[in-house]
């Protein structure tokens, strides 16, 4: 056993002494140890309940023969992160996270793990370590929280900031709007739409890192005990039979997860993190990978903020198995893939039937042909940007307008909020990249104010930083290379006129290459935003977006 380095042989005295001043027997010490990472805390909602969820997977290690040892990981909750300083720090979280899992397994060398996340990115953080060590590991999230209900129809945290806009126009009040923000998160669990949070823990099933029904069991559901209980059991089978992440972690398993995102219209995040754990599993993935997938494979469901239904009811209409059943028939799934059930995805989803075809489409009716997320390329963003298509207004899939450029989310706010932003205009927001922001915030709040004010029809946003999975409308991210590095986005200037075609995969500022190579030739780069500090560091070694934003060096 991997442990062995730890409790094995006379030289390891101490190290037994040690592990006894913990309250372990030499039974426990001689059975199988297992790291248990959770990223349990009392400030992110989705998080808030952990200590159930690894509790449960104790009851499952014991019972299958094992120690269960648990460790804590640092965790962001972008919401509150939102629209501030503090976001800037979200995406650098998720390299801390897998460094700090990193160290945790290596200085005490674990049979296994299980990794117990919820929210943004510290399932990809977690994910990157597994992949990183490659000692054999499992995922089991908090899971969805119940959507909310006002005035007799469900919302969730993306109504409330898009009612700000609605309180701006003043087609609210601030009654109303606080009304709406008491009744939008009604407890435990990550944000009830197929915002980032949700949209990665359904891949993880696709990946085959976690259990069915990881992505869609509700929070507050005694199902997601047993499915703690059942991961925690499952371990151990995972290090008998050494299966380790790399076994899963294939260039297949990417494409089943792809091929997932595209089918429920994930968050454009996705985009980001996917090539980063690929990256860490030796695996190139870049943007421009996922046309081809989306090309063939349906939007088979309406989810918030693309639509009326939430994870709950996605979870009632069969979850993540019946689409991959469904994809599974069309041939558009790797039904050989491994996962951590020890058997394939096509055992895995045998005899998964989609059981409400008004929440998950079939194949044959399905709500676009082409999948939720769409890659941009053009000569403002020439290694790609990446757009939710399957949110995008069909008036707004084609569009020309003048460029607004603002050099971050802030001027944009303001300029939106007080009322700058016109009917037909492109918002440009730069230097918000994983090296300009640094950090690349995630910017519900400039998407979420358009489309409170009804202008998401009308005004596309485009930028080298991302959007939240709560995002709708127009938004295009992830701009590569950003302008930080010198991309071309750097050099568009107000009243540029950006066209955007979604279906054509184009995007483009009307402008001659010689006026661009002009432009460029001149540009400066901008002063560092942070100079001090973790993202300060983190600045210097991130990559493009592209990518996936990771350490290269």
């Amino acid at each position: 056993m991997r442990s062995d380095l730890m409790k094995k042989g006379i030289e390891r005295a101490p190290h037994r002494s040690l592990f006894k001043a913990a309250g372990l027997t030499d039974e426990e010490i001689n059975r199988p140890i297992i790291g248990i990472a959770n990223s349990s805390n009392e400030i992110i909602p989705g998080h808030i309940h952990l200590a159930t969820i690894a509790d449960a997977v104790k009851k499952g290690i014991l019972a299958a023969g094992g120690t269960p040892l648990e460790f804590s990981t640092i965790g962001v909750c972008d919401g509150i992160a939102m629209n501030h300083i503090g976001m800037k720090y979200s995406l650098g979280s998720r390299e801390l996270i897998a460094d700090s899992i990193e160290i945790m397994a290596t200085a005490h060398p674990f049979d296994g793990l299980v990794l117990i996340p919820n929210c943004d990115k510290i399932i990809p953080g977690m994910l990157i370590a597994a992949a990183r060590l490659n000692i054999p590991a499992i995922l089991v999230s908090g899971g969805p929280m119940l959507a909310g209900e006002y005035r007799g129809q469900k919302i969730s945290v993306t109504n409330v900031f898009e009612a700000v806009g609605r309180a701006a126009s003043k087609s609210i009040t601030d009654e109303e709007l606080h009304d709406i923000e008491c009744a939008a998160c009604p407890g435990a669990g990550s944000c009830a739409g197929l915002f980032t949070a949700n949209s990665m823990n359904c891949l993880t099933e696709a990946l085959g890192m976690a259990l069915p029904f990881n992505g869609t069991i509700p929070a507050v559901m005694a199902d997601r005990i047993r499915l703690a209980k059942e991961s925690g059991r499952k371990i151990l089978e995972l290090v008998k039979k050494k299966i380790t992440p790399r076994k899963i972690l294939t260039r297949e398993a990417f494409e089943n997860a792809l091929a997932i995102d595209m089918a429920i219209g994930g968050s454009s995040n996705t985009a980001l993190h996917l090539p980063a754990i690929a990256h860490y599993a030796g695996i190139e993935l870049t943007l421009k990978e996922i046309n081809p997938i989306s090309q063939k494979t349906p939007h088979l469901c309406t989810l918030s903020p693309a639509g009326p239904h939430h994870m709950e009811d996605l979870h009632r209409a069969g979850g993540i198995s019946a689409i991959l059943h469904e994809l599974l028939k069309h041939g558009l799934i790797h039904g050989d893939a491994l996962t951590v059930t020890g058997a394939t995805i096509e055992h895995n989803v045998k005899n998964r039937e989609i059981l409400d075809p008004g929440v998950i489409r079939k194949f044959e009716k399905p709500v676009h042909r082409d999948g939720g997320l769409a890659v941009l390329v053009g000569n403002i963003a020439p290694d790609g940007c990446i757009v939710k298509q399957a949110a995008v207004d069909s008036s707004m899939l084609k569009h020309s307008g003048p460029a607004r450029v603002f050099t971050s989310e802030e001027d944009a706010v303001k300029a939106i909020m007080s009322g700058a932003i016109k009917k037909g205009d492109v918002v440009v927001i730069i230097y918000e990249g994983p090296k300009g922001g640094p950090g690349m915030r995630e910017m519900l709040t400039p998407t979420s104010v358009i489309a409170g004010m009804g202008l998401d029809k009308d005004v596309a946003l485009i930028t080298d930083g991302r959007f939240s999975g709560a995002t709708r409308g127009a938004s295009i991210g992830h701009v590569s290379p950003e302008a930080a590095s010198g991309g071309p986005i750097a050099i568009v200037r107000e009243g540029d006129i950006v066209e955007i075609d979604i279906p054509g995969k184009r995007i483009n500022v009307k402008l001659s290459d010689a006026e661009i190579s002009q432009r460029l030739s001149a540009w400066k780069p901008s002063k560092p935003k942070i100079t001090s500090g973790y993202m300060h560091r983190y600045a210097h070694f991130v990559s493009s977006a592209d990518r996936g934003a990771v350490f290269e060096s």
